[in-house]
């Protein structure tokens, strides 16, 4: 599945702290587009949060400039990211792929699912619904709070009397489309803003066999048609707050009458802007998530939820 690298592989590894680890992974995931891997040193206690992504030299300045604004607005937010040192480091590409190993562990959800990297032998248990991951330098593994939410709710939400689609709004590796596949989703959709987004949810669609159930494409949320050819039973939207905000006419149109739809990828200080916001187009909440500095939530229709 590897592709010859364009460009040097570098580490861009933010040194934090053990209240801030996930905040600061969003932010750097936000500037790099590659969901970041979090360590901790288990003797000193220090926290590392880091993405591995290919980088020419003439863009590590603007990548720095974004980085420390990001670290900036999470001060602003309330959150304190230090010491928010940065360092920016080559590595060789083996390199990136045995630190994936150490960070991305088999997933389960209860006994409906399980989403594990190829290199780990645990079975799925009776009944269990299968998802593999491998390693892109675009990825998402199921491991944050968030993703796991949405993970959670695409099981409590399939109903295995009736057909329901799905849509998977920034989609990263294609987890949550994978996942509903594998749990009988269909017709499932994902799009992502990122090129390598793509290709590494069609490779990993591929490793599953799940080519011909899903379909993924290149695509802006800023841009999408605001009168969509598809609606979906239920549509996942882990995005970064301020997206949601100013998308959210985008998102609910996307959405079935009587379907689901999932937020993730919100701080806690920056739920109930995004809730007011899907309130006013006449979105409920159902029930919602918090972990740490995370809060996520499933909505439908006011009218729906009065039913």
């Amino acid at each position: 599945m590897a592709r010859p690298l364009k460009h040097p592989l570098r580490q861009i590894a933010i040194a934090t702290n053990a209240q801030s680890e996930d905040a600061v992974s969003v932010a750097l995931e936000g500037v790099t587009g590659i969901t970041p891997g979090i360590h901790t040193d288990v003797q000193t206690g220090a926290v590392t949060v880091s993405a591995f992504l290919e980088l020419a030299d003439a863009r590590m300045p603007e990548i720095r400039r974004a980085i420390r604004s990001a670290m900036d607005r999470l001060v602003e937010c309330g959150i304190d990211p230090a010491p928010a040192k940065l360092s920016i480091r080559k590595v060789p590409a083996r390199d990136w792929a045995e630190s994936w190993k150490r960070h991305f562990k088999p997933v389960s959800i209860g006994r409906k699912l399980l989403v594990k990297p190829t290199w780990n032998r645990k079975k799925p248990a009776p009944g269990q619904a299968l998802v593999l991951l491998d390693p892109g330098l675009s990825f998402g593994t199921g491991q944050h709070a968030t993703t796991r939410f949405c993970l959670q709710e695409l099981v409590d939400v399939r109903d295995g009397n009736r057909p329901q689609s799905l849509l998977d709004a920034g989609m990263g590796s294609g987890i949550l489309a994978l996942a509903g596949v594998a749990l009988g989703f269909g017709p499932v959709e994902g799009f992502d803003f990122d090129p390598d987004c793509v290709r590494t949810a069609g490779e990993n669609a591929a490793l599953n066999g799940m080519t011909a159930k899903v379909t993924f494409e290149q695509a802006d949320v800023t841009r999408l048609p605001k009168r969509p050819k598809r609606k979906f039973d239920v549509v996942c939207a882990n995005l970064m707050a301020d997206l949601l905000i100013a998308e959210a006419p985008r998102l609910v149109t996307r959405v079935a009458s009587g379907g689901r739809l999932i937020l993730a990828g919100i701080l806690t200080t920056q739920f109930p802007a995004v809730e007011e916001t899907f309130s006013k187009l006449g979105w409920t909440r159902l029930h919602d998530c918090v972990e740490r500095e995370w809060k996520s939530g499933s909505f439908v229709r006011a009218e729906e939820a009065a039913r």
